[in-house]
């Protein structure tokens, strides 16, 4: 929901200004629960959590940003999610020592093959070559940064639990927004001041687009992540993001609906490829 939210939001803000407000919103709401049921800004990974906000949320999700309009949803959140996987279990083996078994490489790969059965769309080839190449290289720094963020929270999780600590996933969450916020304001600037044209759009562009920003900032930075946090705390990021992966699929109802995107049978097939190889995952010991 997230990904169609924020592709729709982009269209009546630009990426800077819709990711700008949908993080600083997700904030708002996340301190809510850190300050009042959370552990606030205590820890003692702290500053790992604030890192992978500042490499997902800013490096990562500024490039997915530009990525999503230049691509569309189901394309941007392919190439996002499926290089996204690999990329964090190697960091996570090379740096944490995490290794998964043979077994547990095979179901994963299997849900990245289903989903890139499912959604990569034909019906995108019409994407000019310009556009096309840019937002292909905005989605792999996107994978990049989603994939380094992970293995940073891995290491904040480690952390904390050395130290005798315990963190939930909606701290967590905070933590990591506020480590991206300062990038992703400091890049809104920046854009503001090249742009000569106004970024804060017009008062019909903002009451068509607030909609989308509320629900994209409820949708991904707060419940979305707080899960994604809540499953890195005890599950490798080489298990937990090739599920995330299966996001593509999810996408396909959505983005036919809002964006006339429509699905055929190959979607249908890749799906049940991608579902399979999730159960499979879950069920290896």
């Amino acid at each position: 929901m997230s990904a169609v939210c924020a592709t729709r939001s982009t269209q009546y803000l630009g990426s800077a200004l819709a990711n700008l407000t949908r993080l600083f919103l997700g904030a708002i709401f996340l301190a809510v629960w850190a300050h009042l049921f959370g552990k606030g800004l205590s820890g003692a990974g702290l500053r790992f959590f604030m890192l992978s906000g500042l490499v997902g949320f800013g490096l990562g999700d500024i490039a997915g940003f530009e990525a999503l309009p230049r691509l569309g949803s189901r394309l941007g959140i392919l190439i996002l999610q499926c290089v996204a996987a690999p990329i964090a279990a190697l960091i996570e083996w090379l740096w944490l020592g995490t290794m998964l078994s043979p077994v547990q490489i095979a179901c994963g790969l299997l849900i990245l093959v289903g989903v890139a059965i499912a959604v990569t769309p034909k019906d995108h080839l019409h994407i000019e070559r310009k556009r096309l190449v840019s937002g292909v290289i905005f989605g792999l720094v996107a994978a990049f940064g989603q994939a380094l963020g992970a293995v940073l929270s891995r290491k904040a999780y480690q952390v904390t639990a050395l130290a005798g600590q315990s963190i939930d996933g909606g701290t967590a969450a905070y933590q990591r927004v506020l480590g991206g916020l300062g990038l992703v304001t400091l890049y809104f600037i920046v854009v503001n001041a090249r742009a000569k044209e106004s970024v804060s759009s017009s008062a019909s562009a903002w009451r068509a687009a607030w909609p989308w920003v509320i629900f994209n900032a409820l949708a991904g930075p707060t419940v979305g992540v707080a899960c994604y946090q809540w499953a890195l705390a005890t599950t490798p990021s080489g298990i937990v993001l090739p599920i995330v992966a299966t996001t593509p699929l999810i996408v396909i109802p959505f983005a036919y609906k809002i964006e006339g995107d429509r699905p055929g049978m190959r979607s249908i097939i890749g799906g049940a490829i991608a579902v399979a190889g999730a159960i499979a995952l879950t069920m290896v010991k």
